[in-house]
This record gives structure tokens, sequence and C-alpha cells, in this order.
């Protein structure tokens, strides 16, 4: 039975998380959950359901959780309650093991705030199954040093558990997710997939017309507000290129991203012989989420294949890069420095707070994003220090440049 330590656990991830874990509960046992404060009822009913003995909040919100489990389990012992993001960091740390046989701690934290937990989670010597892409994209270089073995990270995202999944089919043992060296790389390129989001085909001066209400309307994935705005801007894009570069050690100018609106090919891997392996299924996040819990064995009946008996279309197209210029600005930030990508990340989170709070625009995101990267000037030494400081920068930049 694998231990698992759950971050994030009533957000869209977390709470499939759960689903999968239930669904083969002999062979996990949940040991801490981490959430942010926002449902509290939910967090007290899955540390219930799951007998967790350990439950992490972000905010002061003991209270309202020994209350709220009072209600649904009266009578039961509470499990111990931390509050603060030092004890999100602390449970994250609170595993550990080796390469062949280690807990799991799946991070599905959304925004910045994610680094943390996840270097902890690396020093401990667990297995970290990686959903906060923030983490990759503002504290790469650290992460790479807090690693305790070799192929410790899997990724969750379905672009980059597709990618691991393609890369098995070659010689290609670069990167964080690496586990033994094989040889020299016969990757040519890794192809990223990507539905186009709700405005796929638009110009910008219909964007400029769009209302949050219409941005978090996703034709495709059920997820998270910010991760829902973010892949309609194709900034999400642009951080998924980031992380594939920093997990696979790929170049970003051999990381090519397509339109694909099905959403069934995941990510694709081209090889030096003109051969390219796709990982295809229905759009349905248990799927890499089971094989962050697993990997590298598979779950059984995670998640309904494809049908073979029923016609389909599958479709790819470039963006339009003058339409969405987040991709673009994420390639940027890496050739300028280690601290730009931790720039572009703070800036869109702040520019995704003010559009949904009514106080921008839509395209104001992103073309902010851009001023405050072009106006940062990196220092030379990258540490967590100067990861905060950058990261500091540029929501204050950011603020300012919105007027608040």
């Amino acid at each position: 039975m694998r231990d698992v330590v759950l971050l994030g656990s009533t957000g869209s991830i977390g709470t499939q998380a759960l689903e999968v874990i239930a669904a083969h509960s002999a062979q996990y046992r949940v040991m801490g959950l981490g959430a942010g404060g926002g449902n509290i009822e939910l967090l007290a009913t899955q540390a219930r359901d799951f007998a967790v003995p350990r439950v992490a909040i972000a905010a002061d919100r003991a209270d309202e959780f020994v209350a709220a489990w009072e209600q649904i389990a009266p009578g039961q012992p509470a499990p111990q309650v931390d509050t603060g993001a030092v004890a999100m960091v602390e449970l994250a740390g609170s595993l550990s093991g080796t390469a062949e046989e280690s807990g799991v701690v799946l991070n599905g934290i959304t925004g910045a705030i994610g680094l943390e937990p996840t270097l902890a989670a690396l020093r401990s010597g667990a297995t970290l199954a990686l959903a906060n892409k923030e983490s990759l994209v503002v504290g790469g270089g650290l992460i790479a040093a807090a690693m305790a073995w070799p192929g410790q990270i899997v990724p969750v995202d379905s672009e980059h558990s597709a990618l691991a999944q393609a890369l098995t089919s070659g010689r290609h043992a670069k990167g964080l997710t690496s586990r033994v060296v094989t040889g020299e790389s016969e990757v040519r390129r890794l192809i990223l997939t990507a539905s186009g989001g709700p405005f796929r085909g638009w110009s910008r001066a219909e964007l400029a017309k769009v209302t949050p209400e219409q941005a978090l309307n996703h034709p495709t994935w059920d997820m998270g507000p910010v991760v829902t705005i973010n892949s309609s801007t194709l900034m999400n894009k642009g951080l998924e290129l980031i992380e594939a570069a920093l997990l696979f050690d790929v170049a970003p100018a051999d990381i090519t991203v397509v339109i694909h609106p099905q959403s069934v090919i995941h990510s694709m891997v081209e090889f030096i012989d003109g051969s390219t392996i796709s990982q295809a299924s229905p759009p349905d996040m248990r799927l890499p989420i089971a094989l962050g819990l697993s990997w590298p064995r598979r779950l059984d009946g995670v998640a309904r294949p494809c049908s073979w008996d029923e016609p389909a279309a599958w479709t790819f197209e470039p963006y339009d890069a003058s339409v969405f210029p987040a991709i673009d600005l994420a390639r940027q930030a890496v050739a300028a420095s280690a601290l730009h990508p931790a720039v572009l990340n703070a800036a869109n989170e702040e520019g995704v707070a003010a559009f949904r709070a009514g106080t921008i625009g839509y395209l104001d995101i992103v073309d902010t994003v851009a001023r405050v990267l072009d106006a940062f000037d990196a220092p030379g030494q990258v540490d967590l220090a100067a990861v905060h400081g950058a990261d500091e920068w540029a929501r204050r930049t950011a603020r300012t440049a919105f007027g608040a």
C-alpha cells in the first residue's frame, strides 16, 4: 500500500485524484490533505471518507474545520489540523522514501505558492506527482537541486504525462523525469497540443470584448478558474512549454505548439528517424493523475479509451501568434534569464485576478505581462530569495500598471 499526501484536495485535480484513489483503495492510503480553505465542508468530508490523520489549511481556519467536522462526523476523532503556509510545506515534506519505494505527494495547488511545498516534497525523498506547473516555471533550477533521486518527478499535466509516455518509445533520459541515463537522445522535438480554448479563430478586436464569464467557459476541460482563463489566452500553453523544457531537457526552440480542438491527442514526440509517437485518450484528467500516483505502472479501468467503432476526425492547426502572443512571451522569458519565467507567471496571475474582478479588460492580461517582462532587470544570483523577490516585484509592477 502506497502512502499519499494530496495538496489542493478540494480543487479540480484533488477531487479527481480522490476518485482514482477510492476506486483503487486497496493500493493507496491518504495520509494528509492540504487545501486553501475555500471549501472547508468538502475538506472535512474528504478527511472523514478517507480516514485522513492530518489536514493542512492555508489560512487560519482550524475552528471552522472543527465545526464542520462535528457536523459531518459527530463522535469521530478529528484529524490533526495545522494552519498557515508553513503547515502546507510541512505536510508536503511529511513522507519519505527512495526511488525503489516511496510515498507520493500530489501537488495540485494552483499558482506560484506551490513552489515551497514542491521543494519540501522532493527533499523528503517522496515521489512528486506534479500538477503545479508554476513550481517549475518560477523555480526550475531550485527544483533540480532539491531532487533526492533521478526521476523523482512524475508530471500530471495531461500534456507532460503524454510526453513522458511517448518518450519511453526511444532513447531520451535527460531532464528531471529521468531515472536512468540510456545514451544519446533520439528526440528531434516535442509537440504540445492545445485545444485553442473558447476563442479559437477570434480576432483581437473580438477578444477586446470578452467577459470573465466567457473566458471561464472552456469547451473541453473542467478546470479551476485560473487555469481555465490561462487556457483561453494560451498562457497556459506558454507555461507548459517552459515546464516541458525543464522536465525533459529540451530546448524551447525544439518544442512546437499546435492547436488540436478535439483534445484527444495530448502531446507528441517526434524522433530523428521521422517517427512521431502520440498518446491518445478522451479528455479525462483522471488518467494522468492515476499515472502520477502509480508510475511507471498503470491502474486498471481509470478512464474510458477511445472508441474505434465510430467515425472520428482529429484536426491540427497552427496558433495565431499575433492574436495570442503568450506562447512567444514564454519563449522570450526562458531566453532572458532564470528569473524571467517567475516574472511572467506572477504578472499573469495578477492580470487574471484583475480581469476576474472587472478591473482590466481581457487583452490587458497578456499585454501587461509583456510590459512587466520588458521592465525586469534580473539579478545575477538565483536562489529562493531571488525567486520570491522577482515574484513580488512583478506583482507590484503589474498592479501599478492596472492602476491598483
